[in-house]
């Protein structure tokens, strides 16, 4: 997670690159000080003796000026702090004072730190550099807009520069959620290669990465939520990190990639934002942001987050309430010692919405404001609480000990009037006439996930090889409890409805509802026929220890290589009641174990371009019977990739091409051939492609994040079925975006326009496996207007989008709930959305 005190200035006049890398540091205290830095008036400081990290924030605060440098320097470090009347240059001398630290000024001119090293090279005078009044943030500072993130945590547990980790990972961060108007992760999403949002009927959401499904998110390195109850808002996100290919480290993860959510954290300088978001469709939306320290000495600091958001649907009768309220607090009671916790209340009422059906082999010619449903569908209700802990303990600058705890408890219950047969596209809708049968069926869903990790980190040195070696322990543990009521295999010919002229049949009385929750038992049979029942549990355990080691070597090669061993146990069981799921959960529990390898390269041939690879591998437990019993072996991935890095402009734009081949043996689906639903048969599937993610800045004035992905995703071997060569489902051939930040004064300008312009593109893509019918390719356009101005203490923004600015008609994606139907759910785009907001900032 990158570091507030992560800082820049940006000069006037660059000194020469060679004189910035041959100068020695011994001189660089003096020499590279910025002559208008060095002649500026005295001022008054008053710092006290703290953490160099918080002393150098005060610095800045008082200064006006700022610094750039890696947040490890300071880690662990004293200030004795500067009281009295100093030149700036003067005051941070003195801040540095028994450090071991320098500034030195970079070859585009800001001033960053780094070590004092001896050297006996000839002094040389820097060109002169103007530091310029206008200061730029690091990226957890929430003043920030910067787009370029040039560290992860989620990759290596190690918070490793991006360049330097022989994997593709690609980062969002706060400034383009901020400029885009996110609010849900799916959009934010969309800026990266190779993912795309696959929403289910209940309103979740889970992701396709490199051409597999991912229902797991994860939350500051641990697992945090399945689709079910993924609505995933955006207000507590710091960035959200995506690691392309097997993130073997944490376990449970799919082969094409994790998605890391990274969340606010405290703060040592006060901060407080308000914003009022309002649009069309009944948007209305409220945020908000605050933090800072609770004690003087800054040992206490807190954050709470949140927003509350309300609106209607371009799609009929779908209307929306959603509160998410972060608050989150860090103890640190010595320098060597931090304590976290972080709280996610989430609330959130809406209808399930199943799309539109398919007629033909394209999504049917009707408004794409359709709905299928009815206006009198009781509302569903989701809500939940996350409860993590974080723990820092570093015995020295080199080791360090970590342990993270996270607590996912939710529940919830919709309600659907749902095309039925649910599992049989054939039986539900007439292609001829347009006439859909329909049931009534409702879910609960209560959901248990545990999650904790130790890990060791330590850096130490044999002869020329530097190490960075991560040892950790980890498990995870999920209770999922399911129940229905009503009918879902069987239709009733009463609630027929015509797609093409519904509305005669809407409006299903209430004593309709509340005859169809009466009847228990009847999803999939009954108890006397041989049914398998509407009450199911879901088990997982899972534990397992990994190493990790990240050697360098003449600081330009880099090799990672490490290892990871699974403990699982699973299980499964259905019934008309909970104690006789529970009953056949204990009696087919499956065990399972296995070693997963990786190893990676990458070399700096110079600054500038960076070559990687990698070969990694993935374990992953099925839990699901087959239509006799039987379970399945464990899920296995494994990756080839190889990719260039580059990071130019002074290496404020970080690229990333990347191609990869993946394969994944014994993933499950459904096996059509039965009437349980759950029963499942295994293939192996095979991703390949070419990804190019790009983020950062052209010049002070222009910031961008684009990406392109072309994917060959398709089924190997089919065990069960005649789907062998198919496309995999909603995965495009080619895919990709571009966002154009323009700054009219500088993009670390505290006043000023601001202006965005946008598109995101899609192939067409295949609906279903069995590749029976197509979603068409799109265009989306968006873009954003902003002026922002600072009164006294404070700056106010104001701020207009357009999402889908040429109103394009287009589809995202079909519903992988109604898996073994897809043609019954398909989600369209919204049109043409315009969103104003006001922020203020203090």
């Amino acid at each position: 997670m990158a570091s507030r005190n992560s800082r820049s200035l940006r000069g006037v006049f660059r000194p020469s690159p060679f004189i910035s890398r041959t100068l020695p540091l011994a001189a660089l205290a003096l020499a590279s000080m910025p002559p208008a830095f060095a002649a500026e008036r005295t001022l008054g400081f008053d710092i006290p003796p703290q953490a160099l990290a918080s002393a150098l924030n005060a610095f800045a605060d008082a200064s006006g000026m700022a610094l750039s440098y890696p947040a490890e320097l300071a880690a662990g470090l004293q200030s004795p702090g500067v009281k009295g009347q100093y030149t700036p240059q003067q005051a941070l001398q003195r801040l540095l004072s028994a450090s071991g630290l320098t500034p030195r000024t970079t070859a585009n001119g800001s001033v960053t730190l780094e070590r004092a090293q001896s050297s006996q090279a000839d002094v040389s005078t820097l060109s002169a550099v103007t530091v310029s009044g206008s200061r730029s943030y690091g990226a957890s500072d929430p003043y920030s807009k910067d787009y370029a993130v040039d560290k992860s945590f989620a990759a290596t547990k190690t918070n490793t520069p991006i360049f330097e980790t022989p994997t593709s990972i690609q980062v969002v961060s706060r400034a383009v959620m901020d400029d885009q108007k996110t609010t849900r992760i799916k959009d934010a999403l969309e800026n990266v290669s190779g993912v795309r949002a696959n929403p289910s009927l209940g309103g979740g959401t889970g992701f396709i990465i490199r051409g597999f499904r991912n229902a797991n998110v994860y939350r500051n390195g641990l697992m945090a939520s399945e689709a079910f109850f993924g609505d995933f808002d955006a207000a507590n996100l710091e960035n959200i990190e995506v690691v392309k290919g097997p993130a073997q480290l944490y376990g449970r993860t799919e082969p094409g990639g994790m998605i890391n959510l990274t969340t606010k954290r405290g703060l040592d300088t006060a901060y407080y934002s308000l914003e009022q978001q309002f649009g069309n469709y009944d948007h209305y939306r409220t945020q908000w942001d605050a933090g800072g320290p609770l004690t003087a000495d800054k040992s206490l600091v807190y954050r709470f987050s949140g927003a509350y958001q309300s609106n209607g649907s371009f799609r009929d009768f779908v209307s929306v309430d959603r509160m998410v309220f972060n608050p989150s607090i860090t103890w640190r009671p010595s320098d060597a010692t931090d304590l976290t916790l972080d709280i996610e209340g989430t609330d959130k009422t809406a209808p399930a919405d199943f799309g539109i059906p398919v007629i033909g082999n394209r999504p049917a010619a009707i408004p794409i404001s359709r709905n299928l449903g009815d206006p009198n569908t009781p509302v569903g209700e989701q809500s939940g609480v996350k409860i993590g802990t974080e723990i820092n303990h570093r015995f020295n600058k080199d080791w360090a000990i970590h342990n993270r705890f996270l607590a996912s408890l939710a529940e919830g219950g919709t309600t659907f009037v749902n095309p039925g047969p649910a599992f049989n596209a054939a039986a539900a809708l007439n292609q001829t006439t347009g006439l859909m049968q329909r049931n009534i069926f409702r879910q609960m869903t209560e959901q248990e996930h545990y999650a904790a990790n130790l890990d060791i980190t330590g850096k130490f040195q044999t002869g020329e090889l530097k190490h960075d070696l991560l040892l950790g322990f980890d498990f995870y543990r999920t209770f999922n409890k399911y129940g229905g009521d009503g009918r879902w295999k069987s239709a009733d010919p009463a609630l027929a409805i015509n797609i093409y002229d519904p509305y005669p049949s809407y409006g299903i009385p209430q004593a309709t509802f509340d005859n169809a929750f009466a009847t228990v038992g009847d999803t999939f049979g009954t108890a006397t026929n041989g049914g398998i029942g509407n009450r199911a549990l879901i088990y997982n355990g899972w534990y397992g220890v990994y190493f990790q080691d990240q050697i360098t070597l003449w600081d330009k090669l880099h090799i990672m290589g490490g290892g990871r061993y699974d403990w699982t146990e699973t299980g499964r069981g259905n019934g008309f009641d909970f104690a006789t799921a529970e009953s056949r959960v204990n009696a087919f529990k499956r065990e399972d174990q296995g070693f997963s390898p990786k190893v990676g390269i990458a070399y700096e041939l110079f600054d500038e371009l960076n070559l990687y690879g990698n070969w990694t591998t993935s374990f992953g437990a099925n839990n699901a019977p087959g239509a006799d019993g039987r379970t399945f072996d464990p899920q296995i991935g494994e990756q080839f990739e190889a990719g260039i890095k580059t990071r130019l402009f002074d290496q404020r734009l970080l690229a990333t091409l990347a191609y990869f081949h993946l394969e994944k043996d014994n993933i499950l689906v459904n096996d059509l051939s039965t009437p349980d639903p759950f029963d499942k048969i295994a293939n192996l599937q095979r991703s390949q492609g070419i990804e190019l993610d790009v983020t950062g800045y052209l010049s002070n004035d222009f910031s961008l994040i684009g990406s392109y992905a072309f994917t060959d995703a398709r089924i190997l071997k089919d065990y069960g079925g005649t789907t062998r060569g198919n496309r995999l489902n909603n995965v495009p051939e080619h895919s990709g975006s571009l966002w154009l930040r323009y700054d009219a004064n500088g993009y670390a300008a505290k006043d000023g326009f601001s202006a965005g312009l946008g598109g995101v593109a899609a192939g067409q893509r295949e609906g279903d496996n069995a590749n029976s019918f197509q979603m068409p390719g799109y265009v989306r356009m968006d873009a954003f207007l902003a002026y922002k101005h600072k009164i006294g203490g404070s700056r106010i923004t104001a701020q207009f989008n357009i999402r889908n600015l040429l109103d394009k008609k287009y589809y995202e994606s079909t519903d992988p709930d109604s898996n073994v139907a897809p043609a019954l759910g398909v989600y369209p785009g919204a049109p043409l959305t315009a969103v104003g907001s006001i922020r203020v900032e203090y």
